[in-house]
């Protein structure tokens, strides 16, 4: 791979990717509804150190369920100073379950209501209850139409709301279209983030660069409440694969202020997930 133009800063985060495998070691969840790749933590390290991402926001992907010990493993592997993860549960998981998840490094529980075999939304009240004494968040990964659908349920909720791949509202809706303009309510109740990790929201694929406008709006509205990721190893979509270097420098095209990078880099993911101030 090839490197970025200009390397991320120190201490900045990846808050969005996926640890797939060992198999034997992990196996599959039978309900998954896609084939992901072998992606190891040394393979993800390699990529990190090209880019120069030291700090990490580990998700469970949707083939693994809710089974979170794929996530776990690599919290301790990359250690615990600078990797955090984002869970998947449902409401068999008691509070004991809970409080160990949040002891292991877990700060926050996914919603995927676009690759399913995770928590169902109707538990989506309950669970942000269940949740809020852990200063944990929700992570809602859904298409415009959806997220627009459950937008004001989720600005009612008694905790933060992350919001993944800006909001999945394809780019060829445009700005003004109602999908984006419920995303820019949502972040403007002051408890949403958004993920700017992009290229799934593209209308014509390789490169992806259709989506800048929605990236550059959504900066412009909420720089204090945007973070970044490479969502590594890009399961489901078809080839040419992103490359995480190509995705950095599309994000600093897109975002040329040196420090609004900096904020979405490195500060604003200190504070969501509880790294140590820079």
């Amino acid at each position: 791979m090839q490197p970025p133009r200009i390397k991320a800063p120190k201490l900045s985060a990846d808050c969005h990717f996926h640890i797939f495998g060992p198999f034997d070691q992990f196996p599959l969840d039978p309900g998954r509804r896609y084939e992901p790749p072998l992606a190891l933590v040394e393979d993800y390290l390699a990529m990190a150190s090209v880019v120069g991402l030291e700090r990490m926001v580990i998700v469970t992907p949707s083939p693994y369920g809710t089974d979170n010990r794929v996530t776990l493993d690599a919290i301790e592997r990359f250690g615990r100073h600078r990797a955090v993860g984002v869970a998947v549960i449902d409401d068999s998981f008691d509070d004991a379950a809970l409080k160990r998840l949040a002891d292991a490094g877990i700060r926050g529980l996914r919603f995927n209501l676009v690759s399913g075999n995770g928590t169902p939304v109707e538990q989506l009240r309950a669970l942000a209850r269940r949740i809020a004494p852990l200063g944990w968040h929700i992570q809602v990964y859904a298409d415009g139409a959806t997220l627009a659908g459950i937008a004001p349920t989720l600005a009612e909720l008694p905790v933060d709301v992350v919001v993944d791949h800006i909001g999945g509202v394809k780019a060829d809706l445009g700005t003004t279209h109602p999908q984006f303009q419920a995303l820019l309510r949502l972040l403007d109740s002051g408890r949403a983030w958004v993920k700017t990790c992009s290229y799934r929201a593209s209308s014509k694929g390789h490169p992806w660069d259709d989506v800048a406008p929605n990236v550059r709006a959504l900066v412009a509205a909420a720089p204090e409440r945007c973070v970044w990721g490479t969502d590594w190893p890009h399961s489901s979509m078809q080839p040419p694969l992103p490359e995480a270097s190509a995705l950095l420098d599309q994000f600093f095209e897109w975002v040329p202020d040196a420090a609004t990078r900096q904020r979405i880099l490195v500060d604003n993911p200190a504070k969501l997930y509880g790294f140590p101030s820079a």
